[in-house]
C-alpha cells in the first residue's frame, strides 16, 4: 500500500499539504496556511486546525518556507505531531524566522510562548543536504524483515532560496516506487538562484500549476518593463508601492533594481525641483523587518546563489546591500515614512509586505496613498482570489475601490503588473520539467493552481501523450 493524499492546495494555490503513506506509516510534504477564499477538506484561512489523522506521520518534509507551505506547522505540533521537520540547509535557517512572524500575527503575542514554540521547532529541524538520500523510516515484521520503507532526496527547485522538490523512494513488500512532489518550481534564469533540473525518474509526480495556463516574460523583457514602469510611475514624483513577499520576491527585486541603477545610474528618472533625478539617487525603501531579516540571511547564504550573482559580488557589487537602499525597522519609523511619502513630492520605491495586501505594513501605505493619482501600485507576484491584492489588481484599472481593514478606499493610483517576476515556473517551464523526466510518469497529479490553470496544464500534457493525469479535489 503506497498512497498519496491531499490536505490542501487542491481548491487553489495555498495551504499546501500532501501526505504519502507507505504501509502503516507516512510523511507530510508541507503544512501551509490557506489565504483568501481557499480551503482544504475542512480547514480554511479562518480555521487552521489540523483536520486529518497524524498518529502515523513519522516526519514533515518542507519544500520551502513560504507561509502557504509552512504556516500551519504550529497547529500540527499542537495536534500532537512529534516527528522531525526535514528541509534543505538554507531552509533550516529561514524556517524559524518565517514561523516567528506567523506566530506573532496569527497565533499569539505572548513572547514567552512564541520562544517555547520556536525552540521546539528548532529542536525538530533536520537539515538535509541537496542531492543526498535521507532514510525516514523502516517497518519490519516479526522476523525482522523490512516490510515497508521510505527515503527522501531534496533537489533544488529554483523558487526561493532553500526551495526543493522532493524525491521519495517508497517500498512496500515487493513494490518499489519513486514518487516526486514538485513543491513550487521557479522560473528559469531568475535572479540569484540556479534553475531546477528534472528528476532522473518519477513513477508518480505531484506537480504545481500556479501558472499552468500562461508563460512569463523572459528576463530581459521583464527587466526593461520594470524600468519603463518605474520611469513612468515616478515622472509625476509619486511613490511606487510594491506589495512584496518578504522572502524571494523582495530579494530578487532588489537584485534587479541594483542592476538598473548600475547600468543607468546617470540617466534621469524624474524631475525634482526642476532638476533631473538620476537613477543613482533614487531611494529604495524596504519597509518590513521580516524582509530585512531574510535579506540579511540571503547575503549570508551566498554559496547557494547562482554563478552570475556570485560573480557580481566578486566584482565588488552589492546586489542586496547598495547605498540607495533604506531599511525601515521600527513601527514609529514606518508611520513617519508613510506620512512623509504621502505628503511629499519626492519619487520613491517602497517594497513592503504582505505580498497579497492582506496585512502588514503595505496596508498603511495603501490606505494613505491609493487615493492619489500620483502614486502607483506594482504587483510582481500571484494574488489569490479573495485577497485585497486581487481586488486592487482587478478593480484598480476600472477606478474601483478596495476594502482594507473594514473600510472602502477608492483606487486612483495606477496599477501595474509584471508577471515575469513571479517566483513560479510558467506553463512552458512546467512542461519542460515534466518532459525532462526520461520515462513518462504513470501518474501525474496537478495541484497548487486555480481550476483554469490546472485544466490548461492537463490539456497540454494530454496533447503531449501523457496519461494518468489527475486533478485531485
Amino acid at each position: 500500500m503506497i498512497e498519496i493524499k491531499h490536505h490542501g492546495a487542491t481548491s487553489g494555490v495555498t495551504g499546501s499539504c500532501h501526505e504519502l503513506v507507505v504501509g502503516h506509516a507516512g510523511i507530510l510534504v508541507d503544512c501551509g496556511l490557506f489565504q483568501g477564499q481557499e480551503e482544504g477538506n475542512g480547514a480554511t484561512a479562518a480555521d487552521l486546525s489540523i483536520d486529518f489523522p497524524i498518529a502515523h506521520v513519522r516526519a514533515l518534509v518542507v519544500t520551502h518556507v513560504h507561509i502557504d507551505h509552512v504556516g500551519r506547522i504550529p497547529y500540527l505540533l499542537a495536534a500532537g505531531f512529534t516527528g522531525p521537520i526535514l528541509c534543505s540547509e538554507p531552509s533550516a535557517l529561514l524556517l524559524p524566522e518565517m514561523l516567528e512572524d506567523a506566530l506573532k500575527i496569527g497565533f499569539t503575542r505572548d513572547r514567552e510562548l512564541i520562544e517555547r514554540v520556536l525552540g521546539l521547532i528548532r529542536s525538530r529541524i533536520v537539515a538535509v543536504p541537496y542531492g543526498q538520500w535521507h532514510p525516514v523510516f523502516e517497518e519490519r515484521d516479526g522476523a525482522g524483515e523490512v516490510t515497508a520503507s521510505l527515503a527522501i532526496r531534496l533537489q533544488r527547485a529554483g523558487h526561493i532560496l532553500g526551495s526543493a522538490y522532493v524525491e521519495c523512494e517508497a517500498r512496500f513488500g515487493e513494490t518499489a516506487e519513486r514518487i516526486v512532489f514538485s513543491g513550487d518550481l521557479g522560473a528559469p534564469h531568475a535572479p540569484l538562484l540556479p534553475e531546477a533540473h528534472p528528476p532522473e525518474r518519477a513513477d508518480r509526480l505531484v506537480i504545481e500549476s500556479t501558472y499552468g495556463d500562461k508563460d512569463h516574460e523572459d528576463r530581459q523583457t521583464r527587466r526593461f518593463r520594470l524600468k519603463a514602469i518605474l520611469e513612468r510611475a515616478l515622472a509625476d514624483r509619486g511613490t511606487v508601492l510594491v506589495p512584496a513577499f518578504s522572502l524571494g520576491r523582495t530579494q530578487e527585486l532588489l537584485y534587479e533594481i541594483e542592476s538598473l541603477i548600475a547600468e543607468f545610474g546617470d540617466e534621469g528618472i524624474a524631475q525634482v525641483a526642476g532638476k533631473p533625478l538620476p537613477w543613482k539617487d533614487l531611494e529604495i525603501v524596504v519597509d518590513s523587518p521580516l524582509a530585512a531579516g531574510f535579506t540579511r540571511l540571503y547575503r549570508d547564504l551566498k554559496p547557494y546563489w547562482d554563478e552570475e550573482a556570485r560573480e557580481l559580488v566578486n566584482a565588488g557589487r552589492h546586489p542586496l546591500s547598495f547605498e540607495q537602499l533604506t531599511v525601515i525597522d521600527s513601527h514609529d519609523d514606518h508611520l513617519k515614512a508613510v506620512d512623509y511619502l504621502a505628503s511629499s513630492h519626492r519619487p520613491c520605491v517602497v517594497l513592503a509586505g504582505s505580498g497579497m495586501c492582506a496585512g502588514g505594513r503595505i496596508v498603511n501605505y495603501l490606505q494613505a496613498m491609493l487615493g492619489d493619482a500620483r502614486n502607483d501600485v506594482l504587483f510582481v507576484g500571484y494574488q489569490a482570489a479573495g485577497t485585497p491584492g486581487r481586488d486592487i489588481l482587478t478593480y484598480g484599472p476600472r477606478g474601483g475601490w478596495v476594502e482594507l481593514e473594514g473600510k472602502r478606499y477608492d483606487i486612483r493610483a495606477r496599477v501595474h503588473q509584471v508577471g515575469g517576476y513571479s517566483a513560479h515556473a510558467g506553463q512552458s517551464d512546467l512542461l519542460r520539467f515534466i518532459r525532462g523526466i526520461p520515462i513518462k510518469p504513470a501518474e501525474i497529479r496537478i495541484v497548487h493552481g486555480e481550476q483554469e490553470a490546472k485544466s490548461a496544464l492537463q490539456r497540454e500534457l494530454a496533447a503531449a501523450g501523457y496519461t494518468g493525469i489527475m486533478i485531485p479535489t
